[in-house]
């Protein structure tokens, strides 16, 4: 093990020198294979900790897609129904372990954001964790472990140069941490607050029922958002994120695009969607965009005269406004996370559109009142956590 760590470059090419280090001890990090860059580590070790913390808090094998310091999608290992497998393109024969099962869901979250991703897994690669990451476009991984048959089907990623991770789980950082902005040194303790069941207990709502499997997508929401950059929403349903808002300078608009992305989660799975005749020789990108601009209003850019013919067989007919806004008003038991309050009850008419049952916030905003009011007329469940997530 090293100290220290030479990079090609910082941020861009031309932040030069670049490189980690750790100050009296040794990283707790081993690159295994290919050359990870300044973002790339940014990504890797918030995205571990947040599989790390997830996968202590649920019990099950968790991983997640990272892009740009934010995680597209995090999951845990639940299983795989034979329509989540078609809508992560996954052969309904195909071996899926535990931990394959969370990348798939963490992968299938957002694809469209996903492309390119930074994979944190929870747990030693196995084979068939590697066998899905290996038909993605992927930057790297992290992980604990590697089975040595998995390690050679990822080292075969970007003709041998995928970027392989390997680090101590039993790594503990120091309480203080620092960094730098404009040559002027910051320092604050760690957040080590532990996200847990307990944080669920007020709730402040006419309706109280909180299912077993809310407090689940509600912690797998208030983890993933402790490593999203704030301000920060995170919808949740069956195990998974379906939806992230990260980095906005508005809370309203953090729940419209967590909200939209949520949407296209849930109609992607729409008939209609599942049934799309795709040409056999279309790339894995060019499907999947050609999926979210299908449901969107801008259709015709893929089902144009002159165009169709590029990802389909047939020409299929368009989902119309109507068909969408009915398929999603059939949607519900959503979980949903924030960062910090909500100011005004528009977050809670946002979210109920995009099947919100549940909600965990810190509360404090000078009109908890009326967005509790909002939460009692759709009949939702909202707790107040009393702690703030904001992360930078």
């Amino acid at each position: 093990m090293l100290n220290e760590l030479e990079l090609k470059y910082g941020c861009n090419p031309n932040q030069k020198p670049s490189r980690i280090f750790i100050e009296n001890g040794e990283l707790p990090i081993e690159v295994l294979n290919g050359k990870p860059g300044y973002i790339n580590f940014l990504d890797a070790l918030n995205s571990w900790q947040l599989v790390k913390e997830l996968k202590h808090a649920l019990g099950l094998p968790s991983a997640a897609s990272f892009k740009h310091v934010s995680p597209a999608g995090a999951a845990i290992g639940l299983p795989l129904s034979d329509v989540l497998k078609k809508i992560y393109f996954i052969n309904p024969d195909e071996e899926l372990s535990p931990l394959a099962c969370a990348y798939a869901r963490a992968r299938g979250s957002d694809r469209m954001s996903s492309f390119g991703d930074w994979i944190a897994l929870s747990d030693c690669c196995d084979v068939p964790a590697a066998k899905l990451i290996q038909k993605e476009v992927s930057d790297g991984i992290i992980a604990p472990d590697y089975t040595p048959e998995a390690l050679e089907i990822l080292k075969s990623k970007r003709k041998g140069g995928y970027n392989i991770v390997k680090i101590n789980p039993d790594y503990i950082p120091k309480e203080t941490e620092r960094k730098q902005v404009f040559g002027i040194t910051f320092e604050q303790g760690r957040n080590n607050f532990k996200i847990d069941d307990s944080l669920l207990d007020k709730v402040v709502t006419q309706n109280k029922a909180l299912t077993e499997e809310a407090k689940r997508d509600l912690i797998l929401s208030l983890i993933a958002l402790k490593y999203t950059q704030s301000n920060s929403v995170c919808y949740a349903y069956n195990g998974q994120t379906i939806g992230v808002g990260a980095g906005q300078q508005s809370r309203i608009h953090c729940t419209r695009l967590a909200g939209n992305k949520a949407d296209l989660w849930f109609l992607r799975q729409h008939p209609q969607v599942l049934a799309l005749p795709f040409r056999a020789d279309i790339a894995r990108p060019n499907r999947d965009n050609a999926i979210d601009v299908y449901i969107s209003d801008d259709y015709n850019d893929v089902l144009g005269d002159d165009i169709w013919q590029e990802n389909f067989t047939i020409k299929p007919e368009p989902l119309s406004s109507r068909e969408k806004k009915e398929f999603l008003k059939n949607q519900s038991g959503v979980s949903l996370g924030s960062d910090a309050f909500f100011p005004f009850g528009d977050n809670i008419d946002r979210a109920y559109k995009s099947g919100v049952s549940y909600i965990a916030q810190p509360g404090g905003s000078i009109r908890d009142d009326l967005v509790i009011e909002s939460c009692n007329k759709y009949n939702i469940v909202m707790a107040f956590t009393g702690m703030r997530l904001f992360h930078h």
